[in-house]
């Protein structure tokens, strides 16, 4: 049909490939996963931050390494007392010179390491602890620089002492534990190897045989010398050889040969376990005296101390006789009553004495407890009379 118009027809209108139907999988390009942008790093956290960041953590780490080597060096002297104290005991001894007060320390096995000035020539050896418990001893030997190895008869429940594993640092704290005239047992700083106080300074008589600790208290050395002027430090190393199985490089001492052996030539003040009035003071003066020169065998003066009716029915040759190897220690007085013109003192006190003398039964220490009738003589309290309370309890 014709419609009037004369154009000729235009041909269809290409579409671009893709647009209405898929490419193949040819012809498609490969897919890319989204990317997720990270959102920006807080300023602290930039890059610009970061290494004052590490430098700063690297100085705080080294300093806290610092510390700690600092603190293992340093020592704690009441922690050391209370950890090792109880094995540090307090040596006394009958000997020809009546040298023998120091101190020791208790090792496994019964061992005791102590300053061998002590106990030369001895008759008969002891040791008390802390909590006054006495414990007789052997002489095992000693050592060509001055320490003595005594084997501990019996057993006791305190904790003992152990050698350090090594020579502390140079650097580290280092202490003594030992025991004054009195038997009242102190810590003394000794400073450092590198930096050592001078032991005459911390130092007296009955301190030798002290072991020197480290700071975890453990035993690094011990104190020996015939007095506090030549006092010296043996080394770990020597303690190893004289308390190890073996006990090597030790010498057998000889025992006392002069038959009258004498103990600690130091004052002994009785302790009042009562209400300390001026009756009991003056009681404690008196029988103080009366310990201090029985163990000075000073028999002649003890005899001002008697009634006339005592010094009249004790003769001075027997009361020597009695004592010839004594030595009174750890005496406490705890009764002291008045009546009429009498006064009544209770007393007790360990006695250490040479097996071989009179009356002595092959034993070496005994605990006594007496009960002594005062009386007044020129304005003064003297002894009249003695009787035992309890029987004689040994040391063993």
């Amino acid at each position: 049909m014709d419609s009037g118009r004369r154009e000729l027809p235009r041909p269809p209108r290409r579409i671009p490939a893709g647009v209405l139907a898929p490419l193949t999988s040819i012809e498609a390009p490969p897919r890319r996963p989204a990317v997720t942008p990270e959102p920006p790093l807080p300023p602290k956290f930039r890059p610009r931050f970061l290494v004052p960041l590490v430098v700063f953590v690297l100085v705080l780490g080294a300093g806290a390494g610092w510390l700690i080597r600092q603190d293992s060096l340093t020592m704690d002297t009441a922690e050391v007392q209370k950890l090792t104290g109880p094995s540090v005991v307090r040596i006394l001894a009958t000997t020809c010179e009546g040298t023998g007060i120091a101190s020791g320390v208790l090792l496994d096995n019964g061992l005791v390491l102590t300053a061998a000035s002590a106990i030369k020539q001895p008759m008969s050896v002891a040791l008390t602890t802390t909590t006054g418990e006495v414990r007789r001893a052997n002489v095992l030997g000693s050592s060509p620089d001055g320490v003595a190895v005594l084997r501990m008869i019996g057993q006791l429940t305190n904790p003992k002492a152990q050698l350090a594993p090594k020579n502390p640092p140079g650097a580290a704290e280092q202490a003594v534990i030992a025991f004054i005239a009195n038997g009242l047992q102190t810590i003394q700083p000794l400073g450092s190897a590198k930096d050592p106080k001078p032991l005459s300074s911390v130092l007296n008589a009955t301190k030798l045989g002290g072991p020197v600790l480290d700071t975890k208290g453990r035993v690094a050395g011990l104190v020996t010398g015939d007095t506090v002027a030549t006092a010296k430090i043996v080394p770990l190393g020597n303690l190893r050889q004289y308390s190890g199985p073996q006990l090597s490089g030790i010498t057998p001492e000889p025992g006392g040969s002069c038959g009258r052996s004498r103990g600690p030539q130091v004052p002994i003040v009785p302790e009042l376990t009562v209400a300390n009035t001026p009756l009991a003071g003056e009681v404690q003066k008196l029988l103080g005296d009366y310990l201090t020169t029985t163990n000075k065998h000073d028999f002649a003066a003890i005899r001002e101390l008697y009634s006339a009716h005592l010094a009249k029915n004790l003769p001075e040759a027997t009361d020597r006789e009695h004592h010839q190897t004594s030595y009174l220690f750890g005496a406490r007085i705890t009764e002291v009553t008045e009546t009429g013109e009498f006064v009544n003192a209770r007393m007790t006190f360990t006695v250490l004495f040479s097996p071989n003398s009179l009356g002595a039964d092959g034993k070496t220490c005994n605990r006594l407890d007496n009960r002594y009738r005062l009386v007044r003589q020129n304005g003064k309290l003297v002894v009249d009379t003695a009787t035992a309370v309890l029987a004689p309890l040994s040391c063993d």
